[in-house]
């Protein structure tokens, strides 16, 4: 497993990202806790959650797992850098403090509950959700200065936030001696190209590291037969307007296989080979998807490979871009 810096600070972590939505909901407690085993025996020591993963009537409960976890493995958790999100709503109900976006009211409760789940005292990357466009860049830091200063996190990152807003929070920072944000989660893949526009130009420029969730872009990329109707892959197939079977994935296994390579390894490789991303987020629902990982990490495509993806993966045929919105809603959810 190879690692690398997060953006500007010196914690290092590994080019794979266990990524744990599925936990709690695909995949069960038992099931889950093979995966952790088996990631830090491959050395993955960065491993992504959310406080509202699991779902409706299920949140928290991924990282009820994951903290579990750590208090039956002494010293597992001093092993891992954990990383976990706030904005979300965590229960159903009206409460307009509640709601999805970011506050000093709502933050002060939800960063507590997830160290309580975590069975954690701190949380080493701390991440917003999502971009909310209301909140002041006073009211935010002000709010994520106190978790750093206070030990109840150590660094902080973003997600889904358009280039742009990388540029106004951390502009808002560096005026406050503040490191600001070390990381950003983004949608981002070989059929996902939107962010090249912005946001890796920005993050590259603020020192800012990527870390693109469905790399393998909601398992296309995996060039696996076909997709279960109802699954997650088929819903992003008709998303992204191209199917498992397409002549494009086959034209793209058919380029693995010369290059002796499994489409995983070289989709996650391609993803890992863009100058401002730092790590790939898989996100693993059973222990074979842990498989070709290590080589992913390892794998270092010629600009000729990467120039062949490219011209494969030409962005006029990726993911359609919603004009009627701006980023990220535009490409991301």
């Amino acid at each position: 497993m190879r690692y690398t810096y997060l953006g500007k600070s010196n914690l290092k972590v590994s080019r794979i990202c266990l990524g744990t939505m599925h936990f709690g909901n695909r995949t069960d407690e038992e099931e889950a806790i093979k995966i952790m085993d088996r990631a830090l025996d491959m050395g993955i020591n960065f491993w992504d959650t959310a406080n509202v993963y699991s779902g409706p009537g299920l949140r928290g409960t991924t990282e009820a797992i994951i903290g579990r976890y750590f208090k039956s493995r002494e010293g597992s958790r001093d092993r891992v850098a954990l990383a976990t999100k706030v904005y979300g709503p965590m229960e159903d109900g009206d409460d307009p403090n509640y709601q999805s976006g970011i506050s000093a009211y709502k933050v002060r409760k939800h960063v507590n509950d997830s160290l309580e789940r975590l069975q954690t005292d701190r949380i080493d990357l701390y991440q917003v959700h999502h971009f909310d466009r209301s909140i002041t860049v006073e009211e935010f830091w002000n709010i994520f200065e106190k978790l750093v200063a206070d030990g109840k996190a150590l660094y902080m990152g973003s997600s889904n936030f358009p280039g742009w807003g990388l540029a106004k929070f951390q502009a808002a920072a560096m005026h406050r001696g503040l490191t600001g944000f070390i990381s950003e989660q983004t949608m981002y893949s070989l059929l996902c190209r939107w962010p090249e526009l912005e946001v890796l130009p920005s993050a590259l420029d603020h020192g800012i590291g990527v870390i693109p969730y469905m790399p393998l872009a909601g398992g296309i990329l995996t060039a696996k037969g076909h997709s279960e109707a109802g699954s997650r892959t088929e819903s992003v197939e008709n998303e992204y307007g191209i199917s498992v079977g397409s002549d494009q994935i086959k034209h793209f296994q058919a380029l693995c296989s010369d290059l002796g390579e499994t489409p995983v390894a070289v989709a996650i490789a391609w993803t890992l080979a863009q100058p401002a991303v730092s790590s790939a987020i898989v996100g693993i629902r059973k222990m074979s998807h842990l498989d070709d990982l290590e080589r992913a990490s390892e794998l270092c495509l010629s600009e000729e490979i990467l120039a062949r993806l490219d011209e494969l993966f030409d962005t006029n045929k990726g993911r359609p871009i919603r004009t009627s919105k701006s980023a990220p809603e535009a490409y991301a959810w």
